[in-house]
């Protein structure tokens, strides 16, 4: 059985990436693994993505009893399995019934927990349950931050192997700095710009309040990032943008291509 760190660093590998729906989806933790997928094709390992129906949480529950499910994944030549953490409902139990019989191991992408966001607290117990399962059945963790990184040590009570490893150019030299923020912040006119799909846990009716709060100033909001995801909370922002008077100064443009 192939173990973490047990293959030759130059060995080329054969490895599954199992995610909901398609890996174009415009986001950015798809975006993150897409570049990934790229990167190990271009040093010339071999990626197959296994895609699973978008589908409510409590449906995706009962793709652990899918007998197709677990065929395919115990019969693949696999040296490695990654598995965006957005499935953990589909494999939680899933997994730790496999990991006897697989050949290879199972690394979780971590890129936010669904028990850290805003729900209902008999809801972010069963989240928090469920994802404490999924997180306890694989072998290590890819976190895309530090602050997911502590999420993850939290909810699992201890310090399982992960790695950090954030996207683009996240922590490099020649980011912005606070100083330089602020400086611009309390300039006469300024623009932002907000990227990021339009849905609660992005919080831009949080980005909007803190706007609207403004004594004055020149300033303009434009948002980059679907309309579609949750239109109930679409509908919330341009409710928000009209009742604190924000119509001129806040923009949608919707997702837009990479070009």
């Amino acid at each position: 059985r192939h173990r973490l760190g047990g293959l030759p660093r130059r060995t080329l590998v054969h490895v599954g990436l199992l995610i909901y729906g398609s890996l174009d989806t415009v986001s950015g933790g798809f975006i993150y693994d897409r570049n990934l997928v790229r990167y190990l094709r271009q040093a010339g390992d071999r990626v197959e993505v296994i895609s699973l129906p978008w589908r409510g949480y409590g449906v995706s529950l009962l793709d652990n009893l899918n007998p197709g499910l677990r065929r395919r994944l115990t019969r693949a030549p696999f040296d490695v399995l990654l598995e965006d953490e957005l499935v953990h409902p589909s494999c939680f139990c899933l997994n730790q019934r496999l990991r006897p019989r697989l050949s290879y191991p199972i690394i979780a992408i971590v890129h936010h927990l669904r028990c850290r966001e805003r729900h209902p607290a008999l809801l972010r117990r069963l989240y928090r349950g469920v994802e404490k399962r999924y997180l306890a059945s694989v072998e290590a963790h890819i976190c895309v931050s530090r602050t997911t990184a502590k999420d993850v040590e939290d909810v699992l009570g201890r310090t399982p192997p992960l790695v950090v490893a954030s996207p683009g150019r996240d922590g490099l030299p020649g980011a912005v700095s606070r100083k330089e923020i602020s400086a611009r912040a309390a300039a006469p006119a300024f623009n932002l710009i907000f990227v990021g799909n339009l849905i609660p846990r992005k919080e831009l009716h949080t980005l909007l309040a803190a706007l609207s709060s403004l004594p004055g100033g020149d300033w303009h909001l434009t948002v980059a990032g679907s309309l579609t995801m949750d239109t109930a909370y679409v509908d919330a922002i341009r409710r928000q943008i009209k009742d604190t008077s924000l119509t001129s100064r806040v923009t949608l443009l919707g997702p837009l291509s990479a070009g």
